[in-house]
């Protein structure tokens, strides 16, 4: 992987010009382009409303998922059957679908979670209210495979044991699954694709492999086309979130931080932009930063679709924030899909207090002491359940020697409980030091969330059906 060593960072202003395409629309052959609209499921949304406004996209990509909100979205499904989507949904759609559905955009997320079909029902009432026209939303589903893990008895990563060796309740299982089973979709002239546990990359795949018709077995290519849609799938992480460091990385304007996108050629390469007076920057140093980013093994990166190699890939800036990739390719993709499952993991209670002023560590610690006792003692709770983190003096580096100078700690209490009832019991606890514990302590907040313990298989993908649902609105 060719990169070279210096960066430049860009100044950030407020007005933006309309991108001008790579190609003119109705050449050929003819780019295609695609923008990067969300990272993660709290991403902003002001950066996508920009792209979708003045960025003449092709297509504009929300990535949403991650093991541990699909496993939030499953938790809430579970209290109501008409939720399970991701909660930002509603507001990106309200803030992009004026623009895209004018533009002719077409956006695909993987923000359906647990629940596309609620999601898609959600994105087609926001759709009716937002054109003038009939809008096409389609709804994938067939990742939610628990019948088929409880069928197949598959052994679980994290034990080495089989499925049914275990005692936990499994509630919930979603197979990442890849670009064909979006290809459908876009093939019905889709406005609007909702998914489910769609792998991230295979959320930039699709639109290619439906633009430029390639076969999917082409493993060269599609894994070129990986490697887009992994640079693309953290949206900020390429044009300096993450990557900054106000000492030796400085990035400008990242209040204002904008969103990439990528002008995808036929061969599979691909030049990646960000809108011109928008904050960050975009070099060959952010871009293979986000390349390396949890990949294992760069030569043999697994996804749905293929098994990319990034191995020889190269940068090349051509162009303030304009950077070019080569070099990626792949071999055939796996056999099995990766599986994230989801037990029910009983309730996790919280406490949190701060201390301030001299000796505010001996005090965070003395609250602690005073909070584990009563729960072990008066509530019956196991030691090995409760667990104190000292934030300011020994959180983020748990093990290593604590700071005693500290002048102002923040004593966070959890532990794991049966119920809810129990769960409530820790925050009661940290609590009630307002009055029954060291001096000086305040701010003191509670709170009880079920969990799911997340854990992993494969399944066989014969096993993993996908269907596509067409619903057309008008206003």
């Amino acid at each position: 992987m060719t990169v070279p060593d210096t960066t430049a960072p860009a100044e950030p202003a407020k007005d933006f010009e309309p991108v001008t395409p790579s190609s003119p629309r109705g050449s050929a052959p003819r780019s295609v382009r695609l923008g990067a609209g969300s990272g993660f499921s709290g991403d902003r949304i002001d950066p996508a409303e920009k792209l979708a406004r003045h960025a003449d996209l092709d297509y504009l990509i929300f990535e949403c998922l991650g093991e541990r909100t699909v496993a939030a979205g499953n938790a809430r499904r579970l209290e109501n059957p008409d939720a399970g989507y991701d909660p930002l949904l509603a507001a990106r759609m309200r803030a992009v679908l004026p623009h895209t559905l004018a533009s002719g955009t077409t956006v695909i997320t993987n923000a359906g979670a647990a629940n596309p079909l609620a999601a898609a029902e959600l994105v087609s009432g926001i759709a009716s209210r937002s054109a003038d026209r009939p809008v096409r939303i389609a709804a994938v589903t067939g990742d939610a495979v628990l019948e088929q893990v409880r069928r197949h008895d598959p052994v679980v990563w994290e034990t080495g044991k089989r499925l049914s060796e275990h005692d936990d309740v499994l509630v919930s299982a979603n197979a990442y699954i890849g670009a064909e089973a979006v290809l459908p979709a876009l093939e019905l002239d889709a406005d609007v694709v909702v998914t489910g546990r769609l792998a991230d990359p295979s959320l930039y795949v699709a639109p290619l492999a439906h633009h430029f018709g390639w076969d999917l077995a082409d493993h060269e290519t599609i894994g070129a086309a990986t490697a887009v849609g992994h640079l693309l799938e953290c949206a900020g992480q390429l044009t300096g979130g993450y990557y900054a460091d106000p000492v030796t990385k400085p990035v400008k304007g990242m209040a204002d931080l904008g969103f990439p996108f990528a002008d995808v050629r036929a061969d599979g390469s691909a030049t990646f932009g960000k809108l011109d007076g928008s904050g960050g920057i975009l070099t060959e140093r952010t871009c293979a930063e986000q390349l390396l980013y949890e990949v294992g093994d760069p030569t043999s990166y697994l996804t749905p679709d293929v098994t990319a190699d990034f191995g020889n890939v190269s940068f090349g800036s051509v162009g303030p924030d304009r950077v070019a990739i080569t070099g990626a390719t792949g071999r055939p993709r796996p056999q099995e899909l990766k599986v994230t499952l989801g037990f029910r993991g009983g309730w996790l209670g919280e406490g949190q207090i701060s201390y301030a002023g001299p000796r505010a560590y001996p005090r965070a610690r003395l609250a602690a002491e005073i909070v584990t006792e009563r729960l072990v003692d008066v509530h019956g709770f196991t030691e090995d359940a409760v667990s104190v983190e000292y934030i300011g003096a020994g959180a983020a580096f748990r093990g290593l020697d604590t700071d005693e100078d500290a002048h102002e700690v923040r004593v966070r209490v959890t532990a794991r409980a049966r119920t809810r009832d129990e769960a409530d019991l820790v925050g009661w606890e940290v609590e009630s030091l307002y009055t029954n514990g060291p001096a000086g302590g305040g701010g003191a907040r509670r709170s009880s969330i079920e969990v799911l313990a997340i854990r992993s298989c494969t399944l066989p993908r014969e096993l993993v059906p996908t269907r596509v649902h067409l619903t057309e609105v008008s206003k």
